[in-house]
């Protein structure tokens, strides 16, 4: 069967397909797995450029962290950030957040270095049957965002169809911010409540602990809607938002603009049941929109839920 999607959902679906015997490829467009855990190398350090860090409260998980963790992939970060708002700044504690040294992409790459994936080989049409480019498969899972899964999806498909197009979506645009020195005072990430352009900025050097002089930002999504068409220009307004959030001394040498399209989950199938879908036909839909919440842990989970449905769908009939 096939998994489409090189992201920690994917990766999770797919280990459990092949801790069950069953064959599997994970196919993904891009030059590299990551999905929405992407991390960016520049001036030769990676940079998070799409989940900010990850917090664990589900046992299974916790296995999978801690295995990171000891290999040295995986940190603990803060379980403190600032918060930002029409009345001030103050310090807010949470649970505790992870990051990665290496950044959040190699988390995902750890696991797919175990898996056959096949990069930059983008999927054209998902059919009856099922079937993937016209081929047939026993199966097929699609851990994506729903508006991607949904224009691989033939209309004939009607219950994946639905539950795809039933997800909706927020944009988001993360800047990385480069300065030729580290130019604030003190702190990891703060929450920005009520902005116009801000809602997270995170100081990436403290995150991956080395203090380099870097922070990204990520915007408010209608901010990010307006500048879809064209993201860097956006740039200048976020670094202008940014000192003057934090006070800051220094211009940013360096402004790094990434567009998500399909960021953050804000709508999708309320389900009573698992956190993913499988339907009759094979098909199987995976990700964090099933929670609705944008966390690592629940795509994390949701993908491998599906694998696992799967495995015991398909090694049932043989």
């Amino acid at each position: 069967m096939v998994v489409v999607g090189a992201g920690i959902a994917g990766t999770a679906c797919a280990a459990e397909l092949l801790r069950a015997g069953v064959p599997v490829e994970v196919r993904d467009r891009a030059r590299v797995p990551g999905g929405r855990m992407a991390s960016r190398r520049l001036d030769d350090r990676p940079v998070d450029l799409g989940a900010a860090y990850f917090t664990v409260d589900d046992p299974d998980f916790a296995v999978v962290v801690r295995r990171w963790q000891a290999a040295g992939l995986a940190r603990e970060w803060t379980d403190t950030f600032l918060a930002y708002g029409p009345d001030g700044r103050r310090e807010v504690r949470g649970p505790t957040r992870w990051a990665a040294p290496g950044g959040l992409r190699s988390l995902v790459a750890q696991a797919a270095g175990e898996l056959p994936v096949t990069l930059e080989r983008p999927v054209g049409a998902v059919g009856p049957g099922p079937t993937v480019d016209g081929h047939r498969h026993r199966a097929v899972a699609l851990a994506m965002p729903g508006p991607q899964a949904a224009r691989l999806l033939d209309p004939a498909l009607t219950e994946a169809g639905r539950v795809a197009r039933g997800q909706r979506f927020a944009p988001v645009l993360a800047v990385v911010l480069r300065y030729p020195a580290r130019c604030w005072p003190d702190f990891h990430g703060a929450f920005v409540n009520d902005h116009p352009v801000l809602t997270l900025v995170c100081d990436d050097g403290d995150r991956r602990g080395d203090q380099a002089p870097v922070l990204v930002a990520h915007t408010t999504s209608d901010f990010a809607a307006a500048h879809l068409s064209g993201p860097e220009a956006a740039g200048p307004a976020v670094a202008r938002a940014t000192a003057e959030l934090l006070g800051l001394t220094g211009a940013a040498e360096q402004v790094h603009v990434h567009r998500w399209t399909y960021a953050k989950p804000v709508a999708g199938p309320r389900l009573d049941g698992p956190g993913y879908h499988l339907d009759d036909e094979g098909v199987g839909l995976a990700g964090d929109a099933f929670s609705g919440r944008p966390r690592v842990q629940s795509a994390w989970l949701s993908g491998r839920d599906l694998g696992r449905a799967l495995a015991d769908r398909l090694t049932a009939v043989g």
